[in-house]
């Protein structure tokens, strides 16, 4: 059989652990002993005595293998790493643990085999990873979490309170049933171990804050309905499939229909695995700010470091068969497979993507490092086997992402033991999964979650690293590309032959492979393309950006411009260079390392992840770590994109109303189109405030400093773009009679909750809102304060004025339409809430206490028809009740 690369021989597994009836072996290791004949003790001789002691010595062992062998008799035999015996007919699991296999390293790794996604759980989804030792208490073994993350230099005295205030995890204890002195062997039943929550909590806790019946929960697990489902078990590695069964009579909120066939008893199935700890030459890398890896967390306890961490980056065990050669095959190459579920059609483009990644390993010095093959229909396991790095294919009711590439590791050193990466069919269409996405302007987190913040999800999907959304963002991409080709005349009609999808295909392959690799995003990529060349398909032979882990806006041409590239189709220069950062055996030396991390401030090489990203108001600092945004030049790219945008409003009516057809095509480039202009704001209102964040180190050639404000042009012109696109009294103001037409396709009764008609006011007063909130987000107007000290020269006095003048002096002594009101009311509410809250500091509340009086008093000059009167008569009843305690 095919392995992963590990240097094992056989690594990994699939399995499912039954249970014993406890009672059964109970009862039989409680038999009485018969009752020994009375000797007095000076009618035996010493030699008698010994000779005794030494018979019942044998008969002792003589019964306590009998026990054993009673005990497991006529069961099925699983011999693998540990021998487990199952009872034919109860299904009952016993595992038999040797002496050497105690108090020794394992890894432990948990994954969801299927679930249903409103319950917290997918097909393919890694849960944790643990380190876990057996240790042996008197009559019973324990499974014990061991804690990874501290390192205490041996040669230190300190080394010797290692233990002092790190705390492990009993997991779980086991009675021995029986043993065997002789071969040292212990007898446990582990049907509980599998069968409980022992190992990885599964049932996700519930948020404090949700109401009863508000969301969907799991019920309560059912030992008597829950089972082990299978078991796989090899020299080095087990694997337990559990059947996981939450019960509940009478939920409150039944989920939906469409995944959950009954609320009140709902499956998980998970896998447990536990692998014996790799025994190789394995050598860890460490990791450096400048490059973007995974990471196994490590504090050096001894270390008088300002920085005494020794964070381990995740990466395979590359070895060359020829370590004095500059380019050679790897002893193991890292193998892929491409699950046989996946559509032929696209398997070349699949297969092309993922080996494109061969480049990065070329310039680490390794060839055809990286091996893709396609799982044959009557192949002998099936992809669920973690010893198969696997590309798998899924089509599900709600899908909770697009696709999806996770990696488990050795904790210990941070070498990658094996990956897969789960792709959704809905990726593929040209749908939304959503009606009441009038409701939500987020449609990227919407028709990933129904939820409205990532943060939400990661917490459903345990942590960052294990969360992609790539998918659903190039999803959306392609929606509005195939949108505007079909709106404006620009290119065509786009269908899912042509290049779009194939480019966006061969991405997210890219993308997600990256991931198995190692690297996490770089939400900072895109600055590496220059905003001269973005439509130039001539000078994109490197990719549209820096690195294929970002997630940039689909480069769809303007107007007057030739198509060039959607998406990179190769690795980025910053791929390279952080796979030769993570691969390449000579930066073991460490001045070559630092040599080649000394790079690090080309501009094709800048790096940011999503802990520094600004996708969300408040969030981050660097205007460049973003997604949905292009080039060098984001803020003219979003302006280009916006105009766009406009055309597209005004002309898809008459587009896309088709004789004998509904109006859902419409509705959804509706969507589409104004999701676009969400993302387009936020990506140029981060520039206002924002601060360039350079991670080079001291000394190193180009570095900047670490901190520089955004430049005073960059920032108003970001607010000019603003005030045009976003903000102005026409910028949601459309054609009345696409109004009229973005309908919903009925479909029995899915709008019964709420109403059909479009929610105009509100969509429009959601992206506006969500740019306001990051302006005025306390975090930001500190920041522009805060910077002021150290070069930013546009003050929070003249922020807060321009944007003041540009929510209310472009129809002043005019009639103001119903979005301009709402806006309004919106941002004086925003003021009041800086004057009166205790989020904002004292030099915010002064800005928003100048803007107030100023409004009021214009409100008092400006007047317009009866409507505009009585909005502008509302405004000045909100300041002066915000005012009064000023006032006296």
């Amino acid at each position: 059989m095919e392995t992963i690369q590990l240097g094992l021989k056989q690594i990994i597994f699939l399995i499912a652990l039954g249970s014993f009836s406890s009672s059964a072996l109970y009862a039989q290791e409680d038999q009485p002993e018969p009752p020994a004949a009375e000797t007095k003790q000076d009618e035996v001789s010493e030699s008698d005595a010994s000779d005794k002691e030494d018979k019942e010595k044998v008969k002792e062992e003589v019964k306590k293998d009998k026990k054993i062998k009673d005990l497991v008799k006529d069961h099925e035999v699983l011999d693998g790493i540990f021998k487990l015996y199952r009872d034919p007919k109860s299904g009952a699991l016993t595992m038999a643990i040797r002496e050497d296999q105690l108090d020794k390293d394992y890894i432990y790794f948990s994954h969801i085999a299927d679930g249903v996604t409103e319950g917290g759980h997918f097909r393919g989804q890694y849960m944790s990873q643990k380190v876990i030792k057996l240790v042996k208490y008197y009559n019973r073994i324990e499974f014990i979490q061991q804690n990874p993350y501290f390192y205490f230099d041996p040669a230190s005295n300190l080394s010797k309170a290692k233990d002092a205030n790190i705390s492990t995890a009993t997991l779980s204890a086991h009675p021995i049933l029986a043993s065997d002195s002789e071969q040292k062997i212990y007898l446990i039943n582990v049907d509980d171990l599998f069968k409980s929550e022992a190992l990885d909590q599964v049932k996700p806790t519930p948020d404090p804050k949700d109401k009863p019946g508000q969301n969907f929960q799991l019920g309560k697990l059912s030992s008597g309905k829950s089972k082990i489902s299978e078991i796989h078990n090899y020299p080095k590695n087990l694997s337990v499939l559990v059947n996981y069964v939450y019960s509940n009579p009478a939920p409150l909120n039944a989920g939906s229909w469409f995944d959950i066939t009954d609320a009140r008893n709902v499956t998980v199935k998970m896998q447990h695995t536990l692998i014996a700890m790799p025994e190789n030459d394995y050598k860890p890398r460490y990791d450096d700010p400048r490059v973007g890896y995974f990471i196994d967390y490590v504090n050096d306890m001894t270390s008088p470091s300002a920085t005494p961490w020794r964070d381990m980056i995740h990466r395979w065990n590359l070895v060359k068969k020829n370590p004095s050669a500059k380019l050679s095959e790897p002893v193991e190459p890292i193998v892929w497979w491409i699950e046989n579920t996946t559509p032929e059609e696209i398997r070349p483009i699949i297969k092309d993507a993922a080996e494109a990644w061969n480049i990065a390993f070329e310039a680490a010095g390794f060839k055809n490092a990286l091996q893709v093959k396609i799982q044959p229909d009557d192949a002998g396991w099936d992809a669920g086997d973690i010893r198969y790095n696997v590309l798998r294919w899924t089509s599900s009711p709600r899908p909770p992402f697009g696709g999806y590439g996770p990696s488990f590791t050795n904790p210990r050193t941070g070498q990658i033991l094996g990956a897969d990466i789960m792709l959704e069919y809905s990726f593929l269409t040209r749908h939304l999964t959503q009606s009441n996405v009038f409701e939500d302007t987020l449609l990227e987190t919407s028709t990933a979650h129904n939820n409205t913040l990532s943060e939400e999800a990661l917490a459903t999907f345990k942590n960052h690293e294990q969360s992609c959304q790539m998918a659903n963002h190039l999803q959306l991409n392609n929606m509005l590309a195939h949108t505007l080709a079909m709106v404006i005349d620009q290119g065509g009609d786009i269908d899912a032959k042509n290049e779009l999808v194939k480019e966006s295909i061969y991405y997210l392959i890219l993308h997600e492979l990256g991931h198995t690799l190692g690297l996490n995003h770089n939400m900072k990529a895109t600055q590496a393309r220059s905003y001269s060349t973005a439509h130039d398909i001539e000078a994109q032979s490197n990719g549209l950006a820096g690195s294929v882990m970002d997630y940039p806006a689909v480069n769809f041409a303007p107007r007057g411009k030739k198509q060039s590239h959607y998406y990179s189709v190769r690795p980025g220069d910053y791929d390279i260079w952080a796979i030769q950062f993570g691969y390449d055996p000579d930066l073991n030396d460490p001045v070559a390392r630092e040599k080649h991390l000394a790079k690090s401030t080309d501009k094709a090489l800048a790096f940011g992840n999503d802990a520094d990203d600004m996708r969300a108001p408040g969030k981050g600092i660097d205007p460049r770590v973003n997604i949905y945004d292009m080039t060098d030049n984001a803020i003219q790219y979003a302006e280009d994109r916006l105009k766009l945008d406009a055309i597209a409003l005004s002309t898809m009516r008459e587009k896309l109303i088709k004789n004998g057809e509904g109006y859902q095509e419409l509705r959804n480039a509706y969507l589409i189109v104004t999701n676009d202009i969400a993302w387009q704001g936020r990506v140029i209102s981060r520039y206002i405030g924002g601060i360039y964040v350079d991670r080079a180190v001291a000394g190193q050639e180009g570095a900047t400093a670490p901190y520089t404000p955004v430049e005073i042009v960059k920032q108003r012109q970001a607010m000019r773009v603003l005030r045009q696109y976003i903000f102005a009294p026409d910028a949601f103001m459309t054609d009345p009679k696409l109004l009229q037409h973005i309908a919903i396709q009925r479909r029995g009764f899915f709008h019964y909750s709420g109403t059909e008609d479009p929610k105009i006011h509100s969509r429009a007063g959601q992206i506006q809102a969500d740019i306001l909130n990051q302006i005025l987000h306390p975090r930001t107007l500190m920041r522009i304060v805060d910077s002021s000290l150290y070069g930013n020269n546009y003050s929070i006095t003249d922020v807060m004025r321009d944007l003041t003048s540009a929510v209310f002096d472009d129809d002043a002594r005019g009639i103001v339409n119903s979005f301009r009101q709402e806006l309004q009311i919106m941002y004086v509410n925003g003021l009041v809430g800086i004057l009166k809250g205790n989020d904002h500091d004292y030099i915010a509340r002064s800005n928003a206490f100048e803007n107030l009086n100023d409004i009021r008093k214009n409100m008092a000059r400006w007047r317009g028809d009866a409507a505009t009167r009585a909005h502008r008569d509302h405004i000045s009843f909100l300041i002066d009740k915000a005012l009064e305690v000023y006032h006296g």
